[in-house]
């Protein structure tokens, strides 16, 4: 049960905090990405804010199973660190070369900062739907 909470969690927290973040990022110019984007992807056609959902509750069990050893505040400090490096290291070197999209090393620490809020709102998340399902 708690990798399907997990999932949900970092599915969630891909369309609240990490789409948030890039919105309020691209409405201040520090970023030229839109956030929510409905463009279909390939191969089955879906949004790609759906996609990056779905990735995002697959990483939101990775990360789960990176932090749950510790607790307290090491376990928020380990999942905005497991956020930040996980899932922009394989876009950058996985995904992106794979969709043949270029992106300048300047987007790195852009890229850190939107996974790593992603973790901390994954484990919020997380720890909000641990408790409703210990009542």
């Amino acid at each position: 049960m708690i990798h399907l909470k997990s999932f949900i969690a970092g599915f969630l927290a891909t369309l609240i905090f990490h789409q948030g973040l890039v919105a309020l990022l691209s409405a201040t110019g520090v970023i030229g990405a839109s956030a929510y984007n409905l463009a279909p992807t390939e191969p089955l056609g879906v949004p790609a804010v759906i996609s990056l959902a779905f990735w995002g509750g697959v990483w939101g069990i990775v990360l789960w199973l990176l932090v749950r050893a510790s607790h307290g505040l090491k376990r928020w400090v380990w999942a905005a660190v497991v956020g930040a490096i996980g899932p922009t290291a394989v876009a950058l070197l996985v995904v992106f070369p794979l969709k043949g999209i270029d992106v300048g090393l300047g987007m790195v620490p852009v890229g850190m900062v939107l996974n790593g809020v992603w973790g901390l709102g994954t484990l919020l998340l997380l720890n909000a739907l641990r408790r409703m399902g210990s009542r």
